[in-house]
């Protein structure tokens, strides 16, 4: 059985089965609405019903909570329709035209600037143009069935291996095999696959607002691959990259990030520190990364948010920035890192 779904705003309508989400649904039909993780963690992908019923699978309470499912709220990655649906939702513009495709890819060089953070760069075909936005990801296909995502860091006009930033998270099943906890372990030269490009985390770019770019860790990594575009396409909008860490190594390409400074008009670094011990000898700003935000800038109204990280940190930056400066919620555009752990069975 299949049902409706007509979009309030604009009156499109896609069909959804009932053995597919109305994420799936949606863009397999080429209507582009806001997702990030597709895991019901991130919350990027909520909307609301307005006339009509829905089931939701596994979720989390920080994405969607009851509260917010009494209002009517859904996630489009989870939901599963239950009657013909008129539902709310922001429709994405601009990444419609880039088909999403199953490549494979070698391993060109493995490279730690950081105990705990690997930089793959990968090789694709010789013969292979593959497209995407600044700030999408992609997804590896395993030998068991399972997929990884991670956001790619190089900017879609760099020729040369596509840059993925990865942390290590004891007893992942991906990356151990990236730090060699597992035997066999990753090694130069293998072959992965993967499937891309995916997400709606991208530049807006027929916007004139100044950015703040918030990334905590590897969240870094689609946000450094935005700036190197807008640099390359000479995008000069006034621009602040806020990039928290618990110590200072977490931020591990911050020379880069001050090369930056003097080469983009425009352009500041703000470095965050939140747990930083004696023997560091930090002398910079402490604290969460959201809140050095917040005292730099106590109104939002005119600006635009790209923020990616933990989903702790983008759930409270965008609480924080909409309730007390002002942010509009339409111009907060987010990429949680989410794992396995960040879900609960509701």
């Amino acid at each position: 059985m299949s049902y409706q779904v007509t979009l309030k705003t604009s009156g499109k309508q896609f069909t959804v089965t009932q053995d597919e989400t109305l994420l799936e649904a949606a863009l397999r039909q080429g209507i582009n609405l806001p997702y990030g993780c597709k895991n019901g963690a991130c919350g990027s992908c909520k909307g609301k019903v307005i006339e009509g019923k829905v089931t939701h699978g596994q979720h989390s309470e920080s994405a969607l909570s009851k509260a917010d499912e009494t209002a009517g709220g859904i996630l489009f990655c989870c939901s599963h329709p239950q009657s013909d649906l008129l539902i709310e939702a922001r429709e994405v513009q601009g990444a419609g035209d880039i088909a999403i495709r199953k490549v494979p890819c070698r391993v060109n060089t493995i490279s730690k600037p950081s105990s705990d953070v690997a930089i793959l760069k990968l090789q694709l075909p010789a013969a292979e143009r593959f497209q995407f936005l600044a700030g999408q990801y992609i997804e590896f296909l395993l030998k068991d069935g399972q997929r990884r995502a991670y956001s790619i860091a190089t900017s879609p006009d760099q020729e040369g291996p596509l840059e993925l930033h990865i942390r290590h998270l004891p007893g992942g099943v991906f990356t151990d095999f990236v730090f060699g906890v597992t035997n066999p372990a990753l090694k130069e030269k293998d072959i992965l696959r993967f499937e891309g490009p995916l997400g709606s985390f991208f530049l807006r770019e027929d916007s004139k607002k100044p950015i703040i770019f918030l990334a905590a860790g590897t969240g870094f990594a689609p946000i450094k691959s935005i700036i190197e575009q807008m640099q390359a396409k000479k995008i000069e909008r006034p621009s602040y990259l806020y990039w928290g860490g618990r110590r200072p190594n977490d931020l591990y390409l911050s020379n880069l990030c001050k090369t930056w400074e003097k080469e983009i008009p425009n352009f500041q670094y703000i470095p965050v520190i939140s747990d930083g011990l004696p023997e560091d000898a930090w002398q910079g700003r402490t604290g969460f990364v959201h809140q050095a935000v917040m005292q730099d800038h106590p109104s939002l109204k005119d600006f635009q948010v790209y923020a990616c990280g933990a989903p702790v940190m983008v759930n409270a930056a965008r609480t924080d920035f909409s309730s007390k400066c002002q942010l509009p919620e339409e111009e907060f555009f987010a990429d949680s890192f989410t794992s396995a752990a960040d879900l609960v069975t509701e």
